[in-house]
């Protein structure tokens, strides 16, 4: 079964109507840089980043227990071995894809939350992202997390933007929802029609008022291009979809734009068969375009959180691949992390009913991203819970 973002927006039923009517808005380029002129973002002002794995990414064979015999056992033909993965000691090593992520290790920059999931696991895709979207384990909620933290702290929805088409449900609220700005190309004149254009961009000594204003439009154009415009063209050689958004995301936030939450996403994780491939490629791919977007936001207050709706069972199937499962790793990367291992490491043979046991809930992250990083009373947006995972951000 392919899960799609659209197809779970449509599905989940999570964010009411009048949400969306009233706040849900896509924006363009002139929007964002109309607002950061008016009100940029301060040099020391938390941004957070989340992405969503949809399909359910396999945390076992993405921080691997490779000298676990019960690891081997379970998975004869999906298990690495212990020489293939980037060792990351306590008997854990990254995919082998990963080794952007690796460097960031390393470097203490990649906290990993260990055996993250909620009470009572739904293996339902459409369900269980819902749970994590709206942080809401025990009972349905029509408001996503950053949603309400917009409700809370004001409703200017460009302080929350998905760069995706279609609004996640996580930030949707109930009185306000934030933006969307679809990956799109952005493309000015070349030539010498191009050249010209430019040249009126550059402001003149006695220009009138609105002569100066359409100067600066201009002159914000070509900065906004320069930014944004090759993350988004779309090429053969594209670097993928998740590197042009989080392209965009840098440049948006180097642009000043004043927004404080962002929600990027790259899909297919459902590997019911012949993962081992396919879900390497794709911790390629996002290996590549974290490690990236890390690097270039170096001395930002940009943190990254990294998660997916749940993990796979400990044993593979009869395809080479694995089913729905329940806790998984969630990655949390940027300067402000104090790197290093976060929670306890699930059991391989203390199972309930095949499946991993929670160690860590998830509403502990995102008490901490609240907290932390966007600078909230999280208990305001989580129904009284604020408990953190302790020494992640510093």
């Amino acid at each position: 079964m392919r899960i799609s973002r659209r197809g779970f927006i449509i599905a989940s039923g999570v964010v009411g109507a009048g949400a969306l009517a009233a706040g849900a808005t896509q924006v363009d380029w002139s929007d964002l840089m109309t607002a950061a002129a008016r009100n940029p973002l301060s040099p020391d002002a938390g941004v957070l980043v989340v992405c969503t794995l949809y399909g359910g990414n396999d945390g076992l064979n993405t921080v691997i227990p490779a000298s676990d015999r019960a690891y081997q056992s379970a998975r004869p033909d999906l298990a690495y071995q212990p020489h293939e993965v980037l060792d990351l000691g306590d008997g854990l090593g990254l995919n082998p894809g990963m080794t952007g992520l690796k460097k960031l290790w390393d470097d203490k920059r990649l906290g990993i939350v260990r055996g993250v999931g909620y009470p009572k696991p739904d293996h339902s895709h459409f369900r269980s992202m819902a749970i994590w979207q709206t942080a809401s384990p025990g009972s349905p909620q029509q408001t996503g997390w950053l949603g309400r933290w917009l409700d809370v702290t004001g409703d200017d929805p460009l302080r929350a933007v998905s760069i995706e088409p279609v609004l996640p449900p996580l930030m949707a609220g109930q009185r306000a929802a934030g933006a969307t700005l679809p990956v799109t190309g952005l493309k000015l004149p070349t030539g010498a029609v191009g050249k010209a254009f430019e040249l009126m961009g550059h402001p003149q000594d006695g220009d009138a008022p609105d002569q100066a204003r359409a100067a600066r439009s201009i002159a914000d154009l070509h900065t906004t291009a320069t930014k944004l415009g090759p993350a988004v063209k779309p090429s053969s050689d594209s670097k993928g979809r998740l590197a042009a958004q989080l392209d965009v995301v840098a440049g948006l936030v180097e642009a000043g734009v004043p927004t404080r939450a962002y929600s990027v996403s790259l899909g297919g994780f459902d590997t019911h068969a012949d993962e081992k491939g396919t879900q390497q490629r794709l911790l390629t791919e996002l290996d590549q375009a974290l490690s990236a977007f890390v690097d270039r936001m170096r001395g930002k207050p940009v943190v990254v959180l990294v998660y997916s709706e749940f993990g796979r069972r400990v044993g593979a199937n009869a395809s080479d691949g694995t089913d729905h499962g329940t806790a998984g790793p969630v990655f949390v990367i940027g300067d402000a992390v104090r790197g290093g291992f976060y929670g306890e490491q699930p059991s391989l043979t203390d199972l309930d009913n095949g499946d991993l046991k929670e160690s860590t809930d998830f509403r502990d992250v995102y008490a901490t991203m609240l907290r932390d990083v966007l600078g909230e009373d999280p208990g305001k947006v989580l129904d009284g819970h604020d408990t953190t995972v302790s020494g992640l951000l510093g």
